[in-house]
């Protein structure tokens, strides 16, 4: 197995995502929720540190992203800015946060950025929050656009099935893409859609396009950490690859951990004092 290190150990921008796609390197992209974490994927030499609202369901155990809240989005935000020194951070911006006039998604966004320091905001959708986006763009902060799938209108879909299968859908895509890169997006994710459509979007865009369960014909690649380290289960979707089994990892060391305690191997009379 290669291990990947950084050539260049400057700051990640938006700027230098944008020449990444330019001379064909792929972008790497996890999420992180803590301090801790964060601090590992960065100085593994991540190239963007998502802050996402999946947070609501493996830190706090929803079942969907609906009811995290900003608040608690702006506390993981804060506590990963403070661990990166090279990836670009991304916060989302949570379900509600956007969607109910241009003013509060401004007045919300500012917020985010002036507490956590991130280096750029991620929304889901196009046409339909394209005038709160232009707006928050207006306002100088960055914004990643998010569509496909996306899980803060699952009760929309009701199902978390591919989209855009459909040739009416995968045009509606194509046209939102196109949109946010207009408005002035500097990337976007596309989750969860049949690799050829994604494969189109990557080139009719000069942003980077960001996959998720999208083929492996777009500019980069993200995941939901928890779920690479196989610290979650019981999810497992296609595009999903674990790279270690870190749920046995820790269960066992707990397990060691409990046996010393009963045994009373543990503290033994180096580990005191």
């Amino acid at each position: 197995m290669s291990v990947h290190t950084p050539e260049d150990a400057r700051k990640v921008t938006t700027r230098r995502l944008c020449e990444m796609k330019q001379r064909g390197e792929k972008i790497s992209m996890l999420t992180s929720y803590d301090y801790t974490m964060a601090e590992i994927v960065d100085k593994a030499g991540i190239d963007v540190i998502l802050v996402g609202d999946s947070a609501s369901n493996v830190v706090a155990g929803n079942v969907t992203t609906l009811p995290i809240t900003l608040d608690q989005m702006i506390y993981h935000g804060k506590s990963v800015v403070r661990a990166v020194k090279r990836a670009l951070v991304v916060v989302d911006m949570p379900f509600g946060s956007y969607q109910t006039s241009d003013v509060e998604a401004v007045q919300n966004a500012i917020k985010v950025m002036k507490i956590t320091h991130a280096d750029a905001l991620k929304l889901e959708g196009g046409v339909e929050i394209i005038d709160a986006v232009k707006k928050i763009l207006a306002a100088g902060i960055p914004i990643m656009g998010h569509l496909g799938l996306m899980p803060q209108s699952i009760n929309k879909y009701g199902t978390y099935t591919v989209r855009a299968k459909d040739d009416e859908e995968a045009e509606k895509l194509i046209a939102d893409a196109k949109l946010l890169e207009e408005a002035g997006c500097f990337a976007l994710v596309l989750e969860k859609i049949p690799a050829k459509l994604a494969e189109r979007v990557a080139k009719e865009l000069t942003i980077p396009v960001i996959g998720i369960g999208a083929g492996g014909a777009v500019d980069g690649q993200v995941l939901v950490l928890h779920d690479m380290l196989g610290l979650t289960q019981g999810f497992t979707p296609r595009f999903l690859r674990r790279y270690a089994d870190l749920n046995s990892v820790m269960t066992e060391a707990v397990q060691h951990y409990i046996s010393d305690v009963k045994s009373c191997d543990f503290p033994n009379t180096q580990e005191q004092y």
